[in-house]
């Protein structure tokens, strides 16, 4: 069937229109992702080389710094060792100075035992987490191998789970585990690397469990924990007397319905980690090219700078322009009706405004039950709406 199928009944709530106030700012960030100075700083170049050694061993030729800025610049132009080696060479080169370049071999061996990059504190005092893990290829038979001929052996795989700023956006915290680890068991380990104190901690329902609000308690008694609960969730049995966040979320959920609770309780926050991930698989990429577990984790730790130095060099800062087509919220109830897809509805219980700002109950574009029921669930995603 083509994609335009049924075009007339589809796509009814036009996308709203939005512009972008740092345009010029913005504009020049992806330019500037592509300028070997930005990776190359004067920084690296003032601690090329590695301080002598006092200890009975060989001496490094290259700091943690060269190798540290070898490994970002084989992360941004995905490059292999080799050609990572002669482009280093040749920046070395060209900027007239007189320091080794790393061969590839120092580069593998160096990155397992080089020190990691910290990552930087948010300046705002206190962060809200958002916390999501996704997985990463190893090297092994390809997609196309396997489909041509097929093969016995299963493709390898690693986790990488991160913590996600949700203010500024950047990457706060990140491991890297086998693909068995369970996604609750790291939230200790994630919570270990940020050194500001947590407000809020927001992630999907892989983190629903009793011992993800106790690590975040121990760690943070006042943070707030938002956490989907599942579907068949129960409520504690303090509930009456010393109600957790659980259980409020359950009750909250019970009164307004699944698809209302994401926007009441700020949930929604959370597809900001999604975007960082995707980000992850466009930029250092989906898979993991170091063969060694200690390496991997370098890797990880490189692609985590990697991008936030991306996001500091320039974000957009968007906003909906006026009197365009689309829907803002509203303090309109939500029909307890419309829950897990419902199909139910009635056409009176969804008001449009019209152009004198009051309710219609009716609208030519509507033609059918079906056609209403998606358009509402839609619109139940943020809550309450209105038509500008």
């Amino acid at each position: 069937m083509p994609h335009k199928a049924d075009a007339a009944r589809r796509h009814h709530i036009p996308w709203p229109k939005r512009r972008v106030l740092n345009w010029a700012g913005y504009d020049a960030g992806p330019r500037l992702r592509g300028s070997l100075t930005v990776w190359v700083t004067a920084e690296a170049m003032t601690h090329w080389k590695a301080a002598p050694r006092a200890t009975p061993a060989g001496q490094h030729g290259c700091s943690d710094f060269a190798i540290t800025t070898t490994l970002m610049l084989r992360a941004v132009f995905h490059s292999a060792l080799r050609q990572t080696e002669g482009l280093i060479g040749s920046v070395l080169r060209l900027l007239g100075l007189d320091l080794p370049a790393p061969d590839h071999f120092t580069i593998a061996r160096r990155a397992r035992t080089v020190t990691l990059p910290s990552v930087l504190s948010s300046s705002s005092g206190s962060i809200h987490l958002l916390v999501d893990s996704t997985g990463l290829k190893l090297s092994g038979p390809g997609e196309w191998l396997i489909e041509k001929h097929g093969t016995s052996k299963r493709r390898s795989w690693r986790k990488r789970h991160i913590g996600v700023d949700a203010q500024s956006g950047r990457v706060a915290t990140a491991t890297l585990t086998d693909r068995d680890v369970d996604d609750a068991a790291q939230v200790g380990p994630l919570l270990d690397q940020v050194t500001d104190p947590v407000a809020a901690l927001t992630s999907d329902g892989a983190y629903d469990r009793r011992r993800v609000y106790a690590s975040i308690h121990q760690r943070h008694p006042e943070a707030a924990v938002v956490v989907v609960p599942r579907t068949d969730a129960m409520l504690s049995d303090t509930v009456a007397t010393a109600p957790t966040q659980r259980d409020r979320h359950i009750q909250a959920i019970a009164e307004t319905g699944r698809m209302a609770w994401p926007c009441s309780s700020g949930y929604n926050h959370r597809a900001k980690v999604e975007g960082q991930i995707g980000r992850w698989k466009q930029v250092p990429g989906p898979a993991l090219r170091f063969h060694t577990e200690e390496a991997q984790t370098t890797e990880v730790a490189i692609g985590v700078v990697v991008l936030n130095r991306m996001l500091d060099l320039g974000h957009p800062n968007s906003v909906r322009v006026a009197g365009s087509t689309g829907w803002v919220r509203r303090s309109l109830i939500v029909p307890a009706s419309v829950q897990h897809g419902d199909a139910r509805i009635r056409q009176q219980d969804l008001g449009w405004l019209d152009g004198t700002g009051r309710f219609a109950t009716s609208r030519s574009g509507i033609r059918s039950r079906r056609a209403l029921g998606r358009r509402m669930l839609r619109a139940v995603a943020d809550h309450t709406f209105d038509r500008l």
